[in-house]
């Protein structure tokens, strides 16, 4: 099997007050309670560890540690919030990983979306750890591993699979969701036994005919499970996540009644749904056109993964050759659902793709709902489509897409099928996981067996006990900037916040280092603050607050580039507040002569 390459690359993490010392002073305490006898599985303490997907959407990754091991469960990624100016991703903080990398046994995947998957490149470039997961799952980490140059050991698992990671005994178990090969996991050792259900939902018509294993969560919790970890995103929707043959429906009429081109936006993962598309175009004499790179790049994977065997390339035209199609026998499968700024649908939208030119009357489907915090750019693109006049069908006003995510009544099924002695809900903001914790009160779950935790705390379990450690250890978010790994911390983006809001100013000065006299005047530029043109008066203002600043350095005999500088700084940046109200960036440079 394949090792791990080495790599030049240091993993550097920004800290936001977390504190080592009391650290090591919570683990202290925590040798103490371990001492405590159980009756039940032989007393042998363990603990979850949660470095992603609580009080949060994304960047799920969960360790469970016993006896000197570690498994781990998901390595995410989340998508900046709005206010993370130029970061590209937000990761885990591995550092908990990396010190205890000699514990580490395995790496265990619930499904392939980038919210479970996307850190596994960061992860390897720090640590050797194989990975187990489903087909689909393991051809887009192999993917992502080609891009960065990497290779580990990895092993193809399959539902139904029971498989052994250290001590660690592994059960994968069939369950529905956005994607295809979704997966639970039943994990017994020496501490206990622990279900995680990964992102789910209870699907009795899937789209590839194979239903969630109800009666294997059944049996499991006959057999007795200690704790539950579960999905809590749609936990505040009532009644049941309608099913992916609401989806074939919805889609069936709109290719019943249109004669225009079809256009169709959708997640590139959600194989089993874009082959329907695919099957709904063969069936009314359309040829399908792949548009979009991760759609393309999905796509060429189903296919050599077999799941689209029996579909034909004569089926499928390349997007550049659509020209020759006619508009009544022809459907385009894109990315673009969220508004991407670089997806292909954006560009349609825009009028920047190279091969697909939106005409009037075209029929775009979203067949995606908005990620939280995309609503807005969403809204952009479609108001740019109505400006095309294309029709526009969203998934709130047809039923052209379904949540992949167990609603409140699917949820209490599941914790009556399991019964668990402790829960711990997962996957979702506060108020996903607080709602959820009431559910499984509702359940007659005691309150003292649920736990809400934070990322970076600890649930030491041992026997019939359980209990919190906060702050165990790191749950920061660690931010990546292109090659930069936690190298931009909550100052940095304050300033590329300031810089987006109300621009820059640097003051350029030449000083005599013998005298400390001005050797030239004052040279300052604006960049997004004002135009310099028309804001004279305010830039000579500004630069006799220089010199005065000059002058009152001389005086106090503070003409060190540091003193100078901060005196600069701080009277311009209160003259500039008190004139516009605004707070650029200041720089001021000193030159010595």
């Amino acid at each position: 099997m394949a090792t791990l390459k080495k790599t030049n690359y240091r993993y550097r993490k920004y800290k936001t007050g977390k504190n080592n010392s009391k650290n090591k002073e919570i683990k202290g305490k925590t040798q103490e309670n371990t001492k405590r006898k159980s009756s039940v599985r032989g007393g042998i303490p363990y603990k979850v560890i949660p470095l992603g997907g609580l009080k949060e959407i994304g960047k799920n990754c969960t360790l469970v540690e016993c006896q000197d091991e570690i498994l781990i469960i998901d390595c995410g990624f989340a998508f900046p919030e709005y206010e993370m100016f130029g970061i590209d991703v937000v990761i885990p903080d591995f550092t908990y990983l990396i010190e205890n990398s000699h514990k580490v046994k395995g790496l265990i995947i619930t499904h392939g979306h980038e919210d479970h998957i996307g850190g596994i490149p960061y992860l390897l470039k720090e640590i050797n750890v194989p990975v187990y997961a489903s087909p689909l799952a393991m051809g887009l980490i192999e993917h992502k591993l080609e891009e960065h140059g990497l290779t580990c050991e990895r092993h193809t698992i399959r539902s139904g699979d029971v498989f052994k990671v250290g001590s660690f005994k592994v059960e994968a178990i069939q369950t529905n969701h956005s994607i295809a090969d979704s997966m639970a996991f039943s994990v017994k050792f020496p501490g206990g036994h622990i279900v995680h259900t990964g992102d789910f939902k209870i699907d009795y018509s899937p789209l590839d005919g194979k239903v969630i294993d109800l009666n294997r969560l059944s049996q499991l919790g006959d057999e007795g499970v200690d704790l539950l970890l579960c999905d809590s995103t749609n936990v505040m929707r009532e009644g049941y996540t309608p099913s992916e043959a609401v989806v074939r429906k919805s889609i069936d009429e709109i290719f019943d009644n249109t004669d225009r081109r079809i256009i169709i936006a959708t997640f590139a993962s959600n194989v089993h749904r874009i082959k329907y598309f695919v099957e709904a175009s063969i069936k009314h004499n359309r040829r399908i056109a792949i548009s979009g790179r991760s759609m393309e790049n999905v796509f060429e994977l189903a296919k050599k993964l077999g799941y689209l065997d029996d579909i034909h390339e004569s089926a499928f035209v390349k997007a550049g050759e659509i020209k020759d199609i006619a508009d009544r026998n022809l459907t385009i499968i894109t990315t673009g659902t969220q508004g991407e700024p670089m997806s292909a649908l954006t560009r349609m939208a825009y009028d920047n793709h190279k091969s697909v030119k939106l005409k009037k009357n075209d029929v775009v489907v979203f067949s995606s709902s908005p990620i939280p915090g995309n609503e807005k750019v969403i809204s952009q693109i479609v108001n740019q489509l109505y400006e095309k006049n294309v029709k526009v069908v969203l998934a709130s006003s047809m039923d052209v897409h379904v949540s992949g995510h167990a609603s409140s009544e699917e949820l209490k099924l599941i914790h009556t099928l399991l019964r668990p002695k402790f829960f711990m809900p997962v996957h979702g903001e506060y108020r996903h996981l607080a709602e959820h914790s009431k559910l499984a009160q509702s359940l007659g779950q005691p309150l003292g067996h649920i736990f809400l935790l934070s990322n970076g705390d600890a649930l030491q379990l041992e026997g019939s006990m359980a209990h919190i450690i906060r702050e165990y250890t790191s749950g920061e978010d660690v931010m990546v900037d292109g090659y930069g790994i936690g190298d931009v911390g909550s100052s940095v983006l304050k300033d590329r916040k300031n810089l987006s809001q109300s621009g820059l100013v640097t003051i350029a000065i030449a000083l005599d280092t013998a005298t400390g006299s001005l050797m030239a005047v004052p040279e300052m530029r604006t960049v997004g603050f004002v135009y310099e043109l028309e804001h004279q008066d305010l830039l000579d203002e500004a630069l006799n607050i220089v010199y005065n600043s000059i002058g009152k350095s001389i005086d106090a005999g503070a003409l060190d580039e540091a003193s100078l500088k901060k005196t600069i700084k701080s009277d311009m940046k209160s003259f500039i507040y008190r004139k516009t109200k605004r707070s650029p960036v200041i720089i001021p440079i000193i030159l010595y002569v």
